[in-house]
């Protein structure tokens, strides 16, 4: 009955452990990383039981298949590992949270609500003709990445210079546009496209660009449906169809 000599550091470890399993599926649920996840968690039930009962064969080739396993585990998975990191560093960035830059030289919010409305006016102007446009906002982190991925453009935000962007014709028109503070930083961006399979199979790439990259960083987006004209806001990985332009404008200030 010794299992039963329960100290209150293992309560403790209990509970932390928990609270860390919790978090985790918070932050890959309706991903595909939830169910690598789920069979990694299988597995090493699976391998401890072995151990328990003492197979001795089945535990020898468990243990050489984990001294391997966890390399190529690495190769096979790269990309959604590579996700899951920004994801945790974009969700929990204690450095931007509390930089001195952040405490000397952010904006307030009345400051910022003047950027936004030339992007909520460009947004209406766009959902009335049905252009299709994605729109990103950055908030602590810059996306660098995937700004490097478009045409550079580092110009102030207009609501004319997002139509011209966005213009059936015009070659940047497929991509995304980056904006950061008040600047539209570069246009045609490639983003990543969500797995999440809660979305409505109705929504294009564009739409799934919006939720691949509000899952994977702490930036906004805006999608105008090329195909309804209905503009849509994406957060955290969470998505609000149809607002309307006073939705929008109170969705970007409180952002």
């Amino acid at each position: 009955m010794t299992f039963l000599d329960i100290r209150f550091i293992d309560l403790v470890d209990i509970v932390l452990v928990a609270y860390l399993m919790f978090r985790i599926y918070k932050l890959i649920k309706g991903t595909v990383a939830l169910y690598i996840m789920l069979g990694i968690f299988a597995f090493v039930i699976f391998w401890v039981l072995i151990k328990t009962f003492g197979m001795e064969l089945s535990s020898t080739i468990l243990d050489h298949i984990v001294n391997v396993g966890v390399i190529a585990f690495i190769v096979v998975f790269q990309q959604e590992i590579r996700r899951f990191l920004l994801l945790l560093g974009s969700r929990y960035n204690v450095t931007n949270r509390f930089s001195m830059d952040k405490v000397f030289m952010s904006q307030s919010k009345g400051m910022m609500s003047i950027y936004n409305k030339p992007v909520v006016r460009a947004c209406v102007s766009l959902a009335k003709t049905k252009t299709g446009a994605l729109i990103v906002i950055t908030k602590d982190s810059e996306l660098l990445d995937y700004v490097q991925t478009g045409e550079l453009i580092n110009g102030v935000i207009s609501t004319q210079l997002l139509e011209n962007i966005f213009f059936k014709n015009s070659p940047l028109h497929d991509g995304a546009v980056i904006i950061t503070g008040n600047k539209i930083k570069a246009a045609g961006c490639i983003l990543p496209v969500s797995q999440n399979t809660d979305l409505p199979k109705r929504v294009g790439l564009r739409h799934r660009a919006a939720m691949g990259i509000t899952e994977s960083t702490d930036a906004h987006a805006i999608v105008v449906s090329e195909e309804t004209g209905r503009i849509s806001f994406f957060s955290k990985g969470q998505m609000e169809m149809g607002v309307t332009d006073e939705e929008l404008q109170d969705l970007l200030n409180k952002s």
